[in-house]
């Protein structure tokens, strides 16, 4: 009784995560399309976070549809769900990590010719990067596209005889060699989300230490901003990082596959994309403006 109990109140937390998710994701399109259509363009950081407000809009909408479907046993109906699931999530992975090196590139203070090259050219970049991002999900999400053929196959065959060899084979190659290419599909991007990140705090930090030795108010104004954007960018760093940890540990692990451990693991997963949705919202000047408009009136502009 007591896990039946619990069962339902994590599937009412998860709800309302996706349920403020959605609300989060929305906003962020709302705002920045009205400005694409009335200024007739987006600055390059507001083109990464439209996409992001996309894909977070899609998230959960696919998880919700996945999730009761599966766990109210409607077969593999659902299952091309769980594709567009996954493409989004991967699509995400991308997009995240895109954000954190467009920062790396025009915030860093590095002198490397690199980097030089790359700050005179991101602006330029970043449409084709998004697409690229796009190409690169799609082609990653084609192995569990056609995993999920075989699995309807089997479905239809489990009933005929002498299949049951090639059945156990498939499941132990599904075991080894699917989940590894799902991890690594993730880890790539996380892995330039990481390093992008790492440098610009490094940069922020080695460029507030040569400021400390001045007094001016204008320097002190400075750090004070160099301060807040250390405190945003190690918010994210955390968030994104628990994000992709969590979703290792549930591929991984068998724990979670059902009952109430898996909705509290759902209800972790969908409280970090809140608050990576949030922190999207609080880096853009955009949203953060209408969004204090929204909850403190005019007067807050």
């Amino acid at each position: 009784m007591v896990l039946i109990q619990l069962t339902i109140f994590f599937i009412v937390i998860y709800v309302l995560e996706s349920l403020t998710i959605i609300a989060q994701s929305s906003f962020m399109v709302a705002v920045l399309g009205r400005k694409w259509m009335q200024v007739k363009r987006l600055s390059s950081v507001e083109m990464i976070l439209i996409s992001l407000g996309i894909c977070h809009f899609c998230l959960p909408w696919a998880s919700v549809l996945n999730n009761f479907g599966s766990y109210f046993n409607y077969n593999y109906t659902f299952w091309n769900i769980a594709i567009i699931w996954e493409f989004t999530n991967i699509l995400t992975f991308w997009l995240t990590s895109l954000l954190a090196a467009f920062y790396c590139v025009k915030i860093s203070s590095f002198t490397h010719p690199i980097f030089l090259w790359l700050r005179w050219r991101i602006l330029r970049l970043v449409p084709w990067l998004l697409l690229g991002t796009l190409i690169l999900s799609c082609v990653a999400v084609i192995p569990s596209v056609i995993r999920n053929q075989k699995q309807m196959q089997l479905i239809t065959m489990k009933h005929l005889p002498g299949n049951s060899t090639w059945t156990g084979r498939f499941h132990l190659f599904e075991q080894y060699f699917f989940k590894v290419q799902t991890m690594g599909v993730l880890l790539v991007p996380f892995l330039l989300f990481l390093a992008s990140t790492v440098l610009v705090m490094a940069s922020l930090i080695r460029h507030r230490e040569q400021m400390q030795q001045h007094n001016s108010g204008h320097c002190n104004s400075s750090m004070q901003a160099h301060r807040t954007a250390l405190k945003s960018l190690a918010t994210f760093f955390i968030v994104f990082t628990s994000y992709f940890l969590i979703l290792v540990i549930q591929f991984a692990s068998k724990l979670f596959d059902n009952g109430s451990l898996y909705w509290l693991w759902e209800t972790i997963i969908y409280a970090l994309i809140s608050i990576h949705s949030t922190s999207l919202m609080l880096s853009s000047p955009t949203l953060k403006r209408v969004l204090k408009k929204k909850c403190w009136g005019p007067e807050a502009t």
